[in-house]
């Protein structure tokens, strides 16, 4: 695929996605009030995992397309005096972002199944603290475009460990109640980790690889969808009423 045509479809699902997941959270404001009291909890839970997302999403996606507008991914304005990667610094932004993101969604799986946190869910807490820390050492070189090998796998591994943690739980308690939304957001959480880890492993020597992410995006505003309509949805009785 031409690179032209390669940037073009990006572009174009990249500003797309961000009006998308945006509006998703903006309804979920207004709609607040019509959620079920009991399920109001997790719900605002969702509204802010979505909106963490959102907004990580609009340096990372919005960055690059930014990026393409002044002439490349290449392009580094001036900040103060310094040249600034607007992908490198976009990068940074969505890897915090997507660490709280797992987190409210550990916190979402423990409210939904009236469970407490154990070994087991420490450790996936643990999983974000050390994914945290890393992202802080400046072997990352986050002003660089291309991922800087190993630093990226090293990076990616903890947040690929507790997302997949987490995707167990949700699926393993939902099948147990026959809980319908919350079988869908476990497996559309997998399906996001099938599309990424090729990314993360090949996306620099083959950066058609890195399409992955438009599969992997569609994932994420699948769950955002699925707990809309289960929580904020008109007709709908919480998410006892998709379960």
């Amino acid at each position: 695929m031409p690179a032209t045509v390669r940037m073009w479809i990006e572009v174009a699902f990249n500003v797309t996605y961000l009006i998308v997941v945006w509006g998703v959270v903006a309804t979920m404001w207004q709609r607040r009030a019509m959620v079920a009291a009991g399920d109001r909890p997790i719900a605002g839970r969702f509204m802010a995992a979505f909106a963490l997302l959102a907004l990580g999403d609009t340096g990372h996606v919005g960055f690059r397309v930014l990026a393409y507008a002044l002439g490349g991914l290449e392009a580094r304005p001036m900040i103060f005096g310094q040249g600034v990667s607007l992908v490198g610094l976009g990068a940074l932004a969505t890897a915090y972002t997507v660490t709280l993101f797992y987190v409210l969604m550990l916190d979402i799986w423990r409210l939904r199944n009236s469970k407490r946190f154990e070994a087991f869910e420490y450790f996936l807490l643990a999983m974000a603290g050390l994914r945290l820390v890393v992202m802080a050492f400046p072997q990352n070189e986050w002003w660089r475009i291309d991922p800087v090998a190993p630093w990226n796998l090293i990076r990616n591994a903890p947040l690929t460990i507790m997302g997949l943690g987490i995707a167990y739980l949700v699926l393993r308690d939902a099948g147990r109640t026959h809980d319908r939304a919350f079988t869908w957001i476990g497996a559309l959480i997998v399906v996001s980790y099938a599309m990424y880890v090729p990314v993360i492993l090949f996306a620099t020597q083959a950066p058609l690889v890195g399409m992955l992410m438009i599969p992997k995006t569609l994932a994420y505003l699948g769950v955002a969808f699925i707990a809309f309509r289960a929580l904020y949805g008109a007709g709908y009785r919480g998410v006892v009423a998709a379960a």
